[in-house]
């Protein structure tokens, strides 16, 4: 889609790839709604996006709440949206066993039923213009299942899963929908232990701005999907066609990742840290 013609939604707006997609899409002539739980952060990233203000609009949303998404449904149909960019989600790093049940509902809740739901109330709306893009933020590790990452793996696995399903069901409509594998970025998202984990591990960290470029590019384009990053997509690709290859690789990286993934003796579960 041209992006002078784009009305944006994105969720997660408040953080370090939501603000970056929204930059980057303003800076293409877009209109954007952005929306996040974090009031203080969103009204930060709007008053540095102020000199596109005339293209920018924000909403206050939890999307763990079904009326809360509701609402959001119905401010942005109103609006005129012609892309929603389901970029929210929330990671618990850690060994599975050690996660507590909240933190695996969470997880699932935010990552998969929320984007699924929003697609499900605003399709009648997206579903009667002229052209509509939906676009899902995944990650590489819904691709590639990785230690200390189940759960959130499973949800990008599911969310992946959801994308390719329903860009064939709708391939009949005006609405094309895409689906975005960053790599490991610099976000907030991410506890030190991840950053020290990654450095030992000599995994590269894209900063925000460039998963926001690729997000353009694949509206743009309308490409169906995209892994972002090398060697991770040569790595999808082979845990696709050869697993036990990729099995092997990760298992001479296990007690890397299980020394900081293991939750220290005394330390409680940290609350759920949510991408934007």
């Amino acid at each position: 889609m041209n992006l002078a013609r784009a009305r944006v939604l994105i969720t997660g707006a408040a953080g370090g790839i939501g603000s970056a997609i929204a930059a980057e899409l303003l800076a293409g002539g877009a209109h954007v709604l952005l929306a996040d739980m974090n009031a203080t952060a969103l009204a930060a990233v709007a008053a540095r996006l102020s000199a596109a203000s005339g293209r920018l609009d924000t909403a206050i949303v939890d999307l763990g709440d079904a009326a809360s998404r509701s609402s959001l449904c119905r401010r942005a149909a109103g609006w005129g949206v012609n892309i929603l960019v389901n970029n929210a989600g929330v990671n618990h790093f850690g060994l599975f066993g050690e996660l507590a049940p909240a933190q695996l509902t969470q997880t699932i809740t935010i990552n998969v039923l929320a984007p699924m739901l929003l697609v499900q109330e605003l399709l009648p709306h997206l579903t009667s213009l002229p052209e509509a893009q939906v676009l899902n933020i995944g990650s590489v590790f819904g691709n590639i299942g990785y230690p200390g990452y189940t759960a959130y793996s499973a949800s990008k696995f599911a969310i992946r899963g959801f994308s390719e399903a329903l860009r064939r069901e709708l391939a009949d409509t005006p609405v094309r929908v895409h689906y975005l594998a960053p790599r490991a970025t610099r976000t907030p998202i991410n506890p030190a232990a991840v950053e020290q984990m990654n450095a030992e591990l000599k995994a590269a960290m894209d900063p925000p701005a460039v998963v926001a470029r690729a997000a353009r590019l694949i509206l743009e384009r309308e490409a169906a999907a995209t892994v972002v990053g090398w060697p991770e997509k040569l790595f999808a690709r082979i845990n696709a066609a050869l697993p036990g290859v990729v099995d092997g690789a990760i298992r001479r990286q296990l007690p890397i990742i299980q020394r900081y993934a293991r939750r220290q003796p005394g330390s409680n579960h940290m609350p759920g840290r949510h991408t934007a």
